[in-house]
């Protein structure tokens, strides 16, 4: 009831459509665009830069009635586009910014529950989708320049295709002034296209060949671009200028050096993805005398900046780019694509005829590709990965990519995000890929940093470190190339001045002590042309140092904003090794974060110069590197390359004790020679630890137990308990080592070997009470519970594969009398021992009591076969007089009660027989 009132209220407040004055060209394809919107689930609108597509299309969706089953979303790659969009829509509207349309960013919502339209950025649209999954608080949504294909682009437009099926009442439009329109139309059943041509006003291209113009090919992107725009400002003494340049750094240092330069009538404004919103919207306010706007690519698409005649554009931008073998982001300053020198031409030309200068060439233009690459293809999927996971999207693989990445670059990904922590197998299994891992801690904070994952991992290691200002230098200097320069030429040159910063240890500290030279040089007041100076004389490139300047400064305000402290820079000597040759605790933190995030990058000293590397992998070490030709036994490398063969590169020598920590998870363990130790009272086995197939510990003793808990039991029983091999007896084991010894004491006894059950039985008589029992702790616990080691005690019947006749402690007695006094004996049964039968010790001083026939007679056991014995010795004559032996025996041994036993035994026997 409540839906249905709440779109009967919207159908009755639903708001007027004004348009603007004017002759917009997406005006004269409204009714089209309107009939589409109606009756297609999905309509594909492309149009030349300011046909007015971006502020008039979410009107035309409040003419198709569209908004009232929910909101018209709209999305938009930047902020500042967001911010300006909905200001300008709320304007022709002739409504409060907030009512009817409204706009929500990061950090900021203006939009209201009754609006009717909201524009957004994209990644604002994903965050959404934690809690509405099906996105059911909207009925339209405007995907806005789509030709940037982002990863949040791609990711939305996939998100929507699946939902259209389930949401039948959803319609999405994608547009763009520069958009591969059949792509986009056949990845959703070839929905329609609505091309809308026709410009405003003309706009002049001009081409400039820099190094003409200024005859100095060592001049950097800003020195050039300041040039080219005190040129125009001079040739023209009216209209506002739009610079596009590729770096933050870039257009502050423009700002500075323009605001030097031009007259007081001319006002300079930086314009870039991190300037505050208050900042960014000078842009728009009207100022005595003309502006010129200093760029990123933020002003490329959507925003309209009135005043525009002029759009100076360097044709570079700062693009990242993922490579596969050494698993990192490059953060490069490249080429635009032609349809984003198309985009910012757009910019000019709006209220009159414009100019756009090119600083390249017309050829350089034409052998551009045209459509940028989709961020999907060069992009870490490991944090594609990340991302989709976070957002419950299902198995990569099967998500309806416009452009799907690579199989193998999947796998590569999840391989990466397992070996950095990010991912956990859930215990339920599932048959998406995607969804059978979930994000541990580790991977919701990498999600939070919008970098490559390694560099990610080390930053939130280096948090736990406490050695965050340090890491954050060294992540992003890894974003970029390497700053030194090595000409083939030039090498022992450059080697010579490397040589002060080279650390003996680490490259990673080499970038540090680059760090804190050229921040020395910065704070001591050197200017531009003086640094340029300092870096060409060094074999640094000035550009690298200041993209690394950049990038280290991006990274720091997020980490800031997320609450992280980072701290000053502390002095690099705390890095320095110890007296003794070991590593200090700053080093050692350092280098345990690193290592957090390329611990698949770790080698080994084979012989030489030659390494081996995760897998079995031969390596070196990169000549230029620091370490080269150093003794490190142990090594980390953040790059490894393939050239003539494989090198490691930015390498630093690191101690094997801090790679288990790290890759506890990772780490395969094997174990040998497991016992019993009697001291410790458990069972042990020695164990050697691997990571990628490199043994980074071998030897050292383990609890077996925790290992192989049944093999551990069975050790325990037949080493500790049967062989009562006891640091302290326990009565149990006394009783049962007294029964089993009682009866082997009988099989002696008996002179047989088929009484006594064996050992193997009383081994088996405790694993039946004791499984999973391997140290005396273990049996303690459990005698305790049971109240008593009653269930422990073994009995002669447990012992015994048969039970003997009764009358076997009189045939084999324990103590023989002979003459007065009786003696222990003591029976062995061992043919071919001399101690073979039974003994018995007499004290020397009671020899001569004891008649010398008595000990002839032996325990009556025994007595029958020696007799049989002493009948068959006899002469075979006399023998056969006797008749059969046995029965010769038998009569003579019914006999022997008449006779003493002190007699001797072979007289008795020759009466009875003569």
């Amino acid at each position: 009831k409540a839906s249905i009132r709440r779109r009967q209220w919207r159908r009755t407040h639903h708001p007027q459509v004004i348009y603007p004055d004017g002759n917009l060209p997406i005006l004269n394809k409204k009714k089209e665009i309107i009939a589409a919107i109606q009756k297609n689930p999905v309509v594909v609108v492309s149009g030349d830069t300011g046909s007015g597509k971006t502020t008039q299309i979410p009107k035309f969706c409040l003419e198709a009635r569209r908004g009232i089953d929910g909101i018209i979303g709209c999305t938009q790659p930047r902020r500042i586009a967001a911010t300006t969009v909905a200001r300008r829509i709320a304007q022709e509207l002739n409504t409060q910014l907030g009512d009817e349309v409204g706009y929500k960013i990061r950090f900021r919502d203006r939009t209201s529950k009754n609006g009717f339209i909201k524009i957004m950025t994209d990644g604002m649209l994903l965050a959404e989708l934690q809690g509405d999954a099906f996105l059911n608080d909207y009925d339209t949504l405007i995907i806005d320049e789509a030709h940037e294909r982002s990863l949040n682009i791609d990711l939305s437009l996939g998100i929507i295709k699946r939902l259209l099926p389930r949401r039948k009442n959803l319609k999405l439009i994608i547009t763009s002034a520069t958009i591969d329109t059949e792509k986009f139309s056949k990845a959703f059943d070839n929905a329609p296209i609505i091309e809308v041509t026709g410009r405003m006003f003309p706009v002049e291209v001009r081409y400039e060949d820099i190094d003409k113009v200024n005859g100095k090919s060592e001049d950097t992107p800003v020195e050039i671009v300041v040039s080219a725009v005190i040129r125009l400002l001079h040739r023209h003494r009216l209209g506002d200028v739009l610079v596009f340049m590729a770096t933050e750094q870039d257009i502050r240092d423009a700002c500075r050096m323009l605001e030097g330069r031009v007259d007081h009538h001319t006002t300079i404004f930086p314009l870039f993805s991190r300037l505050a919103a208050k900042e960014q919207s000078k842009v728009f306010k009207a100022v005595q005398g003309r502006k010129v706007i200093v760029a990123t690519n933020i002003a490329e698409t959507s925003i309209t900046i009135p005043g525009i005649k002029f759009v100076v554009d360097t044709g570079l931008a700062r693009i990242s780019r993922y490579t596969p073998l050494s698993r990192c982001t490059l953060l490069p300053v490249v080429p635009i694509s032609r349809s984003s020198a198309d985009q910012r031409k757009g910019r000019c030309g709006r209220v009159e005829e414009g100019v756009c200068i090119r600083l390249y060439t017309e050829e350089d233009y034409l052998s551009r590709p045209y459509f940028t690459s989709p961020e999907i293809l060069r992009a870490n999927l490991g944090h594609v990965i990340l991302q989709m996971i976070a957002l419950k999207l299902g198995d990569v693989n099967d998500f309806p990519f416009i452009d799907p990445p690579s199989p193998k670059l999947v796998q590569d990904g999840f391989r990466l995000l397992k070996e950095l922590g990010a991912l956990a197998q859930r215990k339920r299994k599932v048959s998406k890929a995607g969804n059978s891992y979930r994000l541990t801690s580790v991977g919701n904070q990498m999600v939070r940093l919008p970098i490559d994952p390694r560099l990610s991992r080390i930053l939130i290691e280096a948090q736990k470190e406490g050695c965050l200002a340090e890491v954050l230098v060294i992540a992003a200097v890894l974003s970029i190339q390497d700053p030194r320069e090595r000409p083939s030429e030039l090498q022992e040159s450059a080697d010579a001045a490397h040589a002060e910063w080279i650390d003996a240890q680490s490259d990673f500290v080499t970038f540090l002590n680059i760090w804190h030279w050229y921040q020395k040089k910065i704070s001591g007041g050197e200017g531009v042309r003086k640094m340029k100076r300092h870096c060409h004389y060094r074999f640094l490139s000035y550009r690298r140092v200041r993209e690394w300047e950049d990038i280290h400064r991006q990274l720091l305000s997020l980490l800031e904003e997320s609450g992280s402290k980072v701290g000053s820079l502390p002095d690099i000597k705390t890095l320095a090794l110890l007296p003794g040759g070991g590593f200090s605790p700053r080093y050692a933190a350092v280098h345990r974060a690193i290592l957090s995030g390329f611990l698949s990058n770790i080698a080994f000293k084979k012989d030489n110069h030659f390494f081996t590397g995760a897998g079995g992998r031969e390596l070196m070490i990169f000549p230029g590197s620091g370490q080269y030709g150093r003794s490190s036994k142990w090594i980390v490398a953040a790059d490894w390359v393939q050239t003539s063969r494989l090198f490691a590169r930015v390498v630093a020598r690191i101690d094997p004790e801090w790679l288990e920590p790290l890759g506890k998870g990772l780490c395969k363990y094997t174990y040998y020679n497991p016992r019993w130790d009697r001291k410790r009272e458990t069972v042990l086995a020695s164990e050697q630890v691997s990571l990628f197939g490199l043994v980074i510990n071998s030897g050292r003793t383990a609890v077996y137990g925790s290992v192989d808990a049944e093999k551990a039991s069975t050790i325990f029983i037949e080493d500790a308990l049967v062989a009562a091999d006891l640091k302290k007896s326990l009565p149990f084991v006394r009783h049962n080592q007294e029964e089993v010894q009682q009866v082997m004491d009988l099989e002696n006894r008996m002179r047989r070997k088929d009484l006594f059950v064996g050992l193997e039985a009383v081994a088996a008589f405790y694993h039946s009470r004791l499984a999973g029992v391997w140290n005396i702790g273990l049996l303690k616990e459990k005698i305790k519970t049971a109240g008593n080691d009653l269930f422990l005690r073994l009995k002669k019947e447990d012992l015994m594969r048969f039970l003997p006749e009764a009358s076997m402690d009189s045939l084999f007695p324990n103590h023989l009398r002979l003459g007065e006094e009786t003696y222990p004996c003591n029976y062995i049964f061992d043919p071919g021992n001399p101690v073979d039968g039974i003994s018995v010790v007499i004290p020397a001083t009671a020899a001569a009591a004891v008649p010398l026939g008595s000990v002839d007679w032996l325990v009556p056991g025994y007595l029958f076969e020696k007799l049989k014995a002493l009948v068959k010795g006899l002469p075979k004559d006399l023998r056969r007089r006797l008749g059969p032996v046995p029965q010769a025996v038998e009569k003579i041994f019914n006999r022997l009660d008449d006779y003493q036993s002190d007699h001797p035994l072979i007289n008795v026997v020759g009466e009875l027989i003569f």
